[in-house]
C-alpha cells in the first residue's frame, strides 16, 4: 500500500474511532422544542434608580450581566431541572426552563424587578394625591416620599417616607409556616450588618408612635407595591427598635407564593427592568413525536437512498452506503463533542444532510465511470483514483456555497433555526470527510481485490448507465435554445411575483409579532366551535384554525399569559382536557428585528455567493449562478404565496438551504465547463457548455433522487412544521435542478458572448520555467487556458 492511501486510512480510522468515543460517552443536548419546556427571551431597559435618587441606570452589557446573575439565583430557587441562562448581544437574556409547561408563574417570578425597599409610614390617607404613578399610587417625589395603596385596608393609602434600606441589605430569605397560627406562610428576612442597624433605626422610630397610629407601621415595598406593612410590637422600646437583624413579611401567602417571594428577595433586585420580547413553550409529547418522526424519516429515507445508489453503482454504491452510515456517526459525534443543541429544524437539517452527502459520492462515481469508459486499459484503480481527483474541485466549491448559507443562519437567525445552521454546517463538513476520505479508502481497497479485478462489472462504473446512454443517443442541444429556456423562466417569475402581489405572504408571528398557541383537546372540536368559544372568551379578532391532527391553533396580536389560560379554559368546555402543544410569543420590536435580519441574511447570501463564484470562476458565470438562485428563491416564495403556507423562521431556514442547493447544482456544471475550457479553449462556449450539461445530467438526476427520498419521508412523517419545511425544499430541489439547465448555463453563455474572457496568453519557449524539461514544458502549455 502506498504512503498516501496508508495515511488516508489512518485518518479515516482515527476519525471513526474518535466519533465512536464521543457517541458512546456523551449524549446529545436536546433543545426545548424536542424535550419540552419554556424559553423566555428578556430585554433589559433603562430605568431610574429604585431609591428615588433620579440617577438613570443604563441597560448596557454590564447591567445586563448583573441582571443575568440575579435571574440565575431566582431560577435556581424555582427548582427547575437543568435550567439554562445565557446572554445574547448587549441587552438580551435567554432563559430556558425544561419541563415548565405553564409559563405564567415562571415569567412572573423571573421578569419582576424585585426592587425591595423598607419605608417608614408617615400617615394613612384616603386619596393618593397627584397620581403620577397611576391609580396604584404616586411616584417618589424629590424627597423620596410616595403614596401607595394600603394592603390591610381597601380603599386607603399609605404615605411613605424615603427608603430606610433596600433589598441589597438582605442576606437571606426563607419561606416558613407561620409559627403563631400555623394557617399561613411567612417569609423570614435576615439583614446584613448595616442593614440590620437601619432596620433597628426605622423600627425604633416607629415604636415612638401611639399603639394604633399608622406611623407605628413599617411598609415593605416590592416593585412599587406594599406587600406587607406590619406594626411594631408594643414591647419594642422607642428609639431602640427591633435588634438582631431579622424580621418577617406577612400577607396571607400560600406555600408557593411565600417560596416565590423568598426567591425574589434572596436573589436580589434586578439592576434594570426586563421585558419579555419572546416566549416559546413546547409540550413534551410534541417533541417526542418530532424525534420519532424524524428518526423514521431518516431510516426510511436512508434505506431508499442506499437502495437507489446500490442499484445504480453496485459495489461502489454499497461502499458509499457504509460511508453514509459512518457519516451519520461522524455528524452526531461532532454535534455532541461541540456541545451543540439539537433542535427540531436542526434534526431536519441532520436528516437533510444525509441526502446532500450522496452528492459527493455521485460526483466521484460519475467521474470514475467516464474515466473507465474512455480509458484504453480496463484497470479499475486508475479510473477510481482519477474520479476522486477530478471531482475534488466540484465537491469543494459546491459545499462551500452551502456552508455560506448555513453560516448566515448561525449569525442572523435566532432560536431553533440557529441550531439548523449549526447542524447543516456540521453535516456538510462531515459529508466531505465521508466521501473524500472514508469512501475513498473503501473504494481503493475494494478495486485492488483480485475478485473485483476479475469481475469489474461489480463496481457499477463499467457500464454507461440508462440516463447516459439515452443522452448519448439523443445528443440534445439544450443550450442552443437558450432564449426559449430563459423566456420560460421569466414567465415563471411573473407567475410567482403575481402570487406574492395578489395573494400576499402569510408571515408567521416571528416576523409580525404576536402570539400563536396550539392546543390539543381530548375530544374532537370543530374549528367553527373553537372560533365561537375563543370569541366568547373575549377575543373576537383572534385567528382560529385547525392544525395538525385535530389540534386548534389560535393567533392574536396581543395575548398575556393569563389571557392564554382563559382561552384554554374556554376550549376545555368543548374539548375536555386541553394541553398546550406549542406556544410562541414574539414582541413587535423583535418581530421587526427578525424581519430585518431575514432580509439582511438573504441579501448577504446573494452577495457572498456572487463574490465567491466571481473569485472561483468569472463574474459572468457568477452573475448567471446568482440570477438562477434568485429565480429559485422567488419561485419557492411564490409557491407558498399561492398555496397559503406560512412564511416563518423554519421557512427562512428552508429558503437559505435552497440558496445553497441551487448554487451547488450550478457549480457542478460550471466546474465541468471550466475544466473543458482549460483543456480546449478554442471550442465554442455553447458547444462546451452543452456538453457539460449532458455529461453532468446523470449526476444531477441521481443526486436529486437521493435528496428527494429524504425530503419526501420528512414531508409525510415530519408533522406540520417539518412538512412545510420539506415542501419548500422539495420545490427548491426541483426548480434548482431545472434552473441550472434552463437559466444558469444559458445566461452564462449569453453573458460570455457579450463580454468574452480575454484570450489566454500563449507560452513561448522563453516562458519555460528555469530547469524545466520538454515534458514539463508540454504539460505547462497544455494546462494553459481561459479560466472561467
Amino acid at each position: 500500500m502506498s504512503r498516501a492511501p496508508m495515511w488516508r486510512a489512518i485518518v479515516a480510522l482515527a476519525v471513526i474511532a474518535a466519533s465512536l468515543f464521543f457517541a458512546l460517552t456523551q449524549s446529545a443536548r436536546l433543545g426545548l422544542d424536542l424535550r419540552g419546556g419554556t424559553q423566555i427571551v428578556l430585554e433589559t431597559k433603562d430605568a431610574q434608580n429604585a431609591t428615588g435618587s433620579g440617577r438613570t441606570i443604563k441597560a448596557d452589557s454590564e447591567s445586563t450581566q448583573r441582571a443575568l446573575e440575579v435571574l440565575r439565583q431566582r431560577v435556581d430557587a424555582l427548582g427547575v431541572a437543568e435550567p439554562s441562562l445565557t446572554r445574547s448581544g448587549e441587552n438580551r437574556i435567554i432563559v430556558e426552563l425544561p419541563g415548565v409547561q405553564d409559563p405564567r408563574e415562571a415569567a412572573e417570578v423571573i421578569g419582576r424587578t424585585a426592587q425591595l425597599t423598607v419605608h417608614p409610614v408617615r400617615a394613612s390617607v384616603a386619596e393618593p394625591g397627584d397620581k403620577a404613578g397611576g391609580t396604584s399610587g404616586t411616584a417618589p417625589d424629590d424627597k423620596g416620599e410616595r403614596t401607595l395603596p394600603d394592603p390591610d385596608q381597601k380603599g386607603a393609602y399609605l404615605r411613605l417616607g424615603p427608603p430606610a434600606l433596600t433589598g441589597d441589605g438582605v442576606s437571606d430569605a426563607e419561606a416558613v409556616l407561620d409559627p403563631q397560627n400555623l394557617a399561613g406562610w411567612v417569609v423570614n428576612l435576615d439583614f446584613r450588618d448595616q442593614a440590620g442597624k437601619d432596620w433597628a433605626r426605622v423600627t425604633g422610630e416607629a415604636a415612638c408612635a401611639a399603639p394604633n397610629a399608622p406611623e407605628r407601621r413599617v411598609a415593605i415595598v416590592l416593585d412599587g407595591r406594599v406587600i406587607s406593612s406590619p406594626g411594631v410590637n408594643p414591647d419594642v422600646r422607642c428609639g431602640t427598635g427591633i435588634t438582631g437583624g431579622t424580621t418577617q413579611i406577612t400577607g396571607g401567602f400560600d406555600q408557593q407564593e411565600a417560596r416565590d417571594l423568598a426567591a425574589l428577595v434572596k436573589g436580589g433586585a434586578l439592576p434594570v427592568p426586563v421585558e419579555v420580547v419572546e416566549q416559546r413553550t413546547v409540550g413534551p409529547t410534541l417533541g417526542a413525536d418530532a424525534i420519532q418522526a424524524s428518526a423514521q424519516a431518516a431510516v426510511i429515507g436512508l434505506a431508499l437512498t442506499a437502495l437507489f445508489i446500490i442499484v445504480v453503482y453496485r459495489l461502489l454504491g454499497a461502499l458509499a452506503t457504509i460511508a453514509l452510515a459512518l457519516y451519520g456517526l461522524i455528524s452526531y459525534a461532532t454535534l455532541v463533542a461541540l456541545g451543540a443543541t439539537l433542535t427540531l429544524p436542526g434534526l431536519a437539517g441532520f436528516v437533510l444532510a444525509i441526502g446532500m452527502a450522496v452528492d459527493a459520492n455521485v460526483l466521484v462515481f460519475e467521474r470514475a465511470r467516464e474515466e473507465y469508459l474512455g480509458a484504453r486499459t480496463k484497470r479499475l484503480d486508475k479510473p477510481v483514483r482519477t474520479g476522486f481527483a477530478k471531482a475534488w474541485s466540484a465537491v469543494v466549491d459546491s459545499n462551500v456555497t452551502t456552508l455560506l448559507a448555513a453560516g448566515l443562519l448561525f449569525f442572523f437567525a435566532v432560536g431553533p433555526v440557529k441550531g439548523f445552521g449549526v447542524t447543516l454546517s456540521i453535516g456538510v463538513l462531515a459529508s466531505m470527510v465521508s466521501a473524500l476520505v472514508v469512501t475513498r479508502v473503501l473504494a481503493d481497497f475494494a478495486v485492488k481485490r483480485r475478485f473485483v479485478r476479475n469481475h469489474p462489472a461489480l463496481t457499477g462504473i463499467t457500464t454507461t448507465g440508462r440516463v447516459r446512454a439515452w443522452l448519448a443517443r439523443r445528443n440534445p442541444r439544450l443550450v442552443q435554445h437558450r432564449r426559449r429556456w430563459m423566456g420560460a423562466s421569466a414567465l415563471l417569475i411573473v407567475v410567482a411575483v403575481a402570487g406574492i402581489g395578489l395573494r400576499g405572504l402569510d408571515f408567521g408571528v416571528e416576523f409580525t409579532g404576536g402570539r400563536l398557541v396550539e392546543y390539543s383537546t381530548s375530544r374532537p372540536v370543530q374549528v367553527d366551535t373553537a372560533r365561537e368559544a375563543v370569541a366568547d372568551a373575549g377575543f373576537p379578532r383572534a385567528v382560529v384554525q385547525e392544525s395538525g391532527d385535530g389540534d386548534i391553533s389560535v393567533r392574536t396580536e396581543k395575548l398575556t399569559n393569563d389571557q392564554q389560560h382563559t382561552i384554554k379554559e374556554a376550549l376545555g368546555q368543548h374539548g375536555g382536557e386541553v394541553t398546550v402543544e406549542r406556544d410562541e410569543l414574539i414582541g413587535p420590536s423583535l418581530g421587526d428585528e427578525l424581519r430585518q435580519k431575514a432580509l439582511i441574511a438573504l441579501g448577504i447570501a446573494v452577495a457572498a455567493q456572487l463574490l465567491y463564484l466571481t473569485v472561483r470562476f468569472r463574474w459572468t458565470f457568477a452573475a448567471a449562478a446568482v440570477t438562477a438562485m434568485v429565480h429559485d428563491v422567488l419561485l419557492v416564495v411564490g409557491l407558498f404565496a399561492w398555496i397559503g403556507k406560512p412564511v416563518d423562521s423554519v421557512f427562512l431556514a428552508a429558503l437559505l438551504t435552497v440558496i445553497g442547493y441551487s448554487v451547488n447544482d450550478t457549480v457542478v456544471v460550471f466546474d465541468r465547463v471550466r475544466e473543458a475550457r482549460r483543456r480546449d479553449p478554442r471550442t465554442a462556449l455553447e458547444t462546451t457548455a452543452n456538453k457539460a450539461v449532458v455529461q453532468t445530467l446523470p449526476r444531477t438526476v441521481n443526486t436529486g433522487m437521493g435528496a428527494l427520498f429524504i425530503l419526501a419521508a420528512l414531508a409525510v412523517l415530519g408533522g406540520d412544521s417539518l412538512a412545510d419545511f420539506s415542501v419548500a425544499l422539495i420545490a427548491g430541489v426541483l426548480v434548482g435542478m431545472a434552473s441550472t439547465v434552463s437559466l444558469a448555463v444559458p445566461l452564462a453563455v449569453s453573458l460570455e458572448s457579450r463580454w468574452p474572457a480575454p484570450p489566454p496568453r500563449q507560452r513561448t519557449r522563453t516562458d519555460r520555467p528555469k530547469g524545466a524539461g520538454p515534458l514539463e514544458a508540454r504539460r505547462s502549455e497544455r494546462d494553459t487556458g481561459a479560466v472561467v
